[in-house]
């Protein structure tokens, strides 16, 4: 649709810049949010920060995981490869696309390593952190869908892509996947405001949040037209991260409500 515009002679992305806005709009709110429970402000940002870099290693990674094939490949031919600006070409091609799940769960294991060497009361931030996530995926669906990536199936109802950078995308109606999933996104965000402001599922909105990105996520995935993404058992590969996702945030969110019962009732004996 609008996958990139020029600015002082300079090629702007424009998935890049939602990206940016979103990554911009959840830390502030998630700096604001941390002063009024209290918490170190910076503290949280440098957090944020860090999983954001997690993250956008986590999403290339598993990009290039999905693409196995590919790596195979590249293996099977290493001995053709005579320079290194070959091997980063290849690498490049490999690992050059992202995926959400991936960068969802690399940023979650650097800010939980980040959090644990720094001795931050890690539940309390990933309360907020949990509200932020949605809030920053809901402008980078928005540039997914300028940018022409993450299209929908063929559709009566949907937008005709003409100068998408993924040819496969361009000529046909596609339903407006990446739009829905903004929306989605931003009801969840303030949902999951809500219960962080009353004070709601304390210390476990995080497994929530999973465990609602997760059933949304698979259900949303039957609309998705970009089948290069690979599947698993008959169902797409994010569909197949969602049930273990799923099943996961289940098991921890049932025993934090377990190991906080048991707390609260030792403290009532003292």
């Amino acid at each position: 649709m609008f996958p990139f515009f020029i600015l002082f002679g300079k090629v702007i992305s424009t998935y890049m810049l939602a990206s940016l806005v979103g990554i911009f709009a959840s830390g502030v709110f998630a700096c604001y949010y941390a002063r009024k429970k209290y918490l170190d402000s910076i503290e949280m940002l440098i957090m944020l920060l860090i999983a954001a870099a997690g993250g956008l290693v986590g999403s290339h990674m598993l990009y290039g995981i999905v693409n196995y094939r590919y790596i195979v490949i590249l293996t099977n031919n290493i001995d053709k490869i005579t320079s290194f600006k070959m091997l980063f070409n290849s690498l490049t091609e490999i690992f050059g696309g992202s995926v959400f799940y991936g960068g969802l769960i690399g940023g979650i294991i650097a800010g939980y390593i980040y959090a644990i060497k720094q001795g931050l009361d890690i539940y309390k931030y990933a309360d907020i952190a949990a509200v932020s996530i949605p809030l920053m995926h809901t402008f980078g669906r928005i540039g997914c869908f300028l940018g022409g990536c993450c299209y929908g199936v063929e559709s009566d109802i949907g937008y005709v892509y003409t100068c998408s950078l993924i040819e496969e995308a361009n000529g046909v109606s596609r339903f407006p996947i990446q739009l829905l999933e903004s929306s989605l996104n931003l009801i969840l965000f303030f949902i999951l405001f809500y219960l962080l402001r009353k004070s709601f599922f304390s210390q476990r909105l995080i497994y929530l949040y999973l465990c609602i990105y997760s059933i949304m996520r698979f259900i949303l995935e039957f609309w998705r037209g970009d089948n290069h993404r690979g599947f698993i058992f008959g169902i797409s590969t994010s569909q197949f991260i969602s049930i273990l996702i799923f099943i996961a945030s289940v098991y921890a969110y049932i025993n934090k409500s377990v190991n906080m019962k048991k707390t609260k009732n030792i403290s009532n004996e003292i």
